[in-house]
């Protein structure tokens, strides 16, 4: 990865912008748990070998990356929008809306955001929209990091609520064991009931 994972954030440098966020979400494919999006300015300072997309790395890799960018990043942001919210408008529009609100949450505000799929947001900053971000971008890396570390923190906190559904295992993803628990559980407040695999038995 080296330098060129600084790529983006230095094109946009050169274009004049001065405070780069990347953005990125956790949390779209579970069939039950919020979605969860982090936005994220790097200082140019910030080093840290091995930082990649949050699903390649280990939980515990991840969570030390997440410790050091919360004490490097010159800001952090997060947004969370509840299975309800996914219910009523969708998961991508609920992605959307978590990145918006992660966004929002910085301060100092941005001025140029990355952010990871192929999505504008609606925030009247200038932004890029990069497939594939959190593989080609230390500061969608680190947002991909810090929203997938938040959501699993979160998922573990619904497992002492509700043992049954093992969310601390598979944080609430369609795994054969969470199947088979809603089959004999039914549902609970975090399930998303518009979602395959949990409409059935609502």
């Amino acid at each position: 990865m080296g330098n060129s994972f600084w790529d983006f954030e230095k094109r946009a440098l050169a274009r004049g912008f001065q405070a780069i966020s990347g953005v990125d979400e956790a949390g779209r494919g579970p069939l039950a748990g919020p979605v969860v999006s982090a936005a994220v300015i790097l200082p140019s300072s910030f080093h840290a070998p091995g930082l990649t997309d949050s699903k390649k790395l280990a939980p515990k890799k991840r969570t030390q990356f997440y410790e050091q960018i919360y004490q490097q990043a010159v800001s952090v942001g997060i947004g969370i929008i509840d299975a309800i919210e996914i219910d009523r408008i969708n998961i991508l529009q609920a992605s959307l809306l978590s990145m918006v609100m992660a966004v929002k949450n910085l301060k100092p505000q941005p001025d140029y955001l990355l952010i990871d799929g192929k999505f504008a947001i609606a925030a009247d900053i200038a932004q890029e929209a990069i497939i594939g971000g959190d593989r080609q971008s230390i500061s969608v890396a680190a947002a991909s990091i810090v929203a997938k570390v938040s959501r699993d923190c979160l998922m573990q906190r619904y497992h002492n609520d509700f043992p049954q559904f093992g969310f601390s295992q598979h944080k609430g993803y369609p795994t054969v064991a969470h199947k088979a628990a809603i089959r004999v559980h039914g549902h609970c407040f975090i399930h998303r009931k518009t979602f395959k695999g949990v409409r059935e038995f609502v």
